[in-house]
């Protein structure tokens, strides 16, 4: 099954929709409802913005009568910049047939519908409103052809650039960083012998991170909103210039749209893969590298002579101290609610803002609650053909996952930062399991986020594990 996220809106698709659209309006006359020009629907949408309530209700009433369901999204989009007004409320609510009171509900009833093309002049009236904002944004939205639906596509409320990427920041060695608490948490990274910690007090203003670790340039993506930080390798074929991200300012199901600098392309942040511009064409998807979310007094214990970001950024942030998820989120962390809207569908025992840890195999994907690995369990088991052990610890926020093979794995009962596999005692490193006699097997890649944001782009086809062997 095709995730949400890589469904292409397809001409195939927009023909039919056109064509949907040119049916209603000779049913609409049929049934004695007046069919209205483009022109017209497209002044009596800005209308639905106006400052006068006059003016408003008369371009509702107007567009309500035509009973054109492709107008739902100019409702929803009308309700999000008018702050739900009454008169846009009711009247989507007049053309979907459902009370729909604010914006959170009407963009869920817009996500569960995708069968409800928008109108042609919806693309004009969005261009129209995020130009006002932020010009820029218009750039990443000229495909025709993105992987998204345009009318998913939100303002997340700062303009590009707005949340300003850290790019080839300075480290410092882990004496020097005296700014840190034991408890603060820190996303750790080990490449080629290169080791690093990036505080997330830090990393919680940036969202976006551009560096060389081991030699090899990687990009440490944030998204704040669904929890989730995720390391990616930028290399590029041919010896080109590798990959640059920044922060475009736009959300698709509460996950921020970052962009490369190179091509202006947007990106999906969980995915690493393009959704539109000239690289949603070619089949890209960055690697994934192994990295965890840790304690600094973990990561410090188990690798001392790490080095970490220095708190001169070049930016005039507050860094201050805190229980390591920086000041910029307290609120959001602390709160069971999301900040924008996204359809949540089946919970499947797990909360929206719940964190899981899963990995995603060729053909399978498999999530794990973090409340799963309390008091530092052990799992074994299987994404779709793969046998995987997963170490962790719920209370410091710590998953590292490895091929296991045939074998099946417990604390060693002599070392408890070791795994047994009844036969020889393995060790626990970032790059693998190793064995008394030398044997490796290899680290997984996979990523630790909220719920909801795992359930978005891999719920339907991804399996849900409480935590048995």
């Amino acid at each position: 099954m095709l995730k949400p996220a890589s469904l292409p809106i397809s001409l195939a698709t927009r023909l039919m929709a056109a064509l949907l659209w040119l049916l209603s309006a000779g049913a609409a006359q049929a049934e004695g409802r007046p069919a209205l020009d483009e022109s017209r629907i497209l002044d009596l949408s800005i209308a639905l913005f106006a400052t006068h309530g006059a003016d408003r209700q008369s371009a509702v009433d107007a567009l309500v009568a035509t009973g054109d369901k492709s107008l739902i999204p100019t409702f929803v989009l009308a309700m999000r910049w008018t702050g739900s007004a009454k008169p846009i409320s009711a009247g989507l609510s007049a053309l979907t047939g459902e009370e729909i009171r604010h914006w959170h509900q009407a963009y869920d009833w817009q996500q569960a519908n995708p069968q409800v093309a928008p109108h042609p002049t919806f693309r004009t009236l969005k261009f129209r409103w995020l130009g006002n904002t932020d010009k820029r944004f218009l750039a990443f939205l000229s495909d025709a052809e993105m992987k998204i639906r345009l009318e998913e596509i939100v303002w997340g409320g700062v303009l590009v650039d707005g949340i300003v990427s850290l790019d080839r920041p300075a480290m410092i060695g882990a004496a020097q960083a005296d700014y840190l608490l034991a408890e603060d948490l820190v996303f750790g990274v080990a490449i080629n012998g290169d080791i690093r910690a990036y505080p997330l007090r830090i990393l919680g203003w940036h969202e976006m991170m551009n560096d060389v670790v081991g030699g090899v340039p990687v990009a440490l993506a944030y998204c704040t909103l669904c929890g989730s930080g995720i390391l990616f390798e930028t290399v590029r074929e041919n010896g080109k210039p590798p990959h640059r991200f920044g922060t475009s300012g736009l959300l698709y199901r509460s996950n921020k749209l970052m962009f490369d600098r190179g091509t202006r392309s947007l990106w999906n942040q969980f995915t690493g893969r393009p959704v539109a511009g000239p690289l949603s064409k070619t089949g890209t998807a960055l690697k994934t590298r192994p990295m965890v979310l840790t304690t600094w007094a973990d990561w410090r214990a188990r690798h001392p002579k790490t080095t970490v970001l220095a708190l001169e950024t070049g930016h005039d942030r507050d860094y201050g101290p805190g229980a390591g998820k920086g000041t910029a989120y307290l609120r959001y962390d602390d709160s069971p609610d999301l900040m924008f809207p996204v359809r949540l569908g089946e919970e499947r025992g797990a909360a929206a803002k719940d964190f899981v840890f899963g990995i995603e195999t060729v053909g399978a994907a498999k999530a794990w609650p973090l409340k799963a690995f309390e008091g530092g369990k052990v799992i074994n088991d299987r994404v779709g053909n793969l046998n995987v052990v997963l170490i962790g610890d719920a209370q410091t926020q710590t998953v590292r996952a490895y091929r296991r093979g045939e074998r099946v794995f417990q604390r060693s009962p002599s070392d408890p930062t070791s795994l047994s596999d009844g036969a020889q005692i393995w060790r626990v490193t970032e790059h693998s399991l190793t064995a008394e006699d030398g044997a490796h097997l290899p680290r997984l890649p996979g990523r630790l986020s909220y719920w909801f944001a795992w359930n978005s782009y891999f719920g339907a086809e991804s399996s849900v594990d409480a935590g048995g062997d």
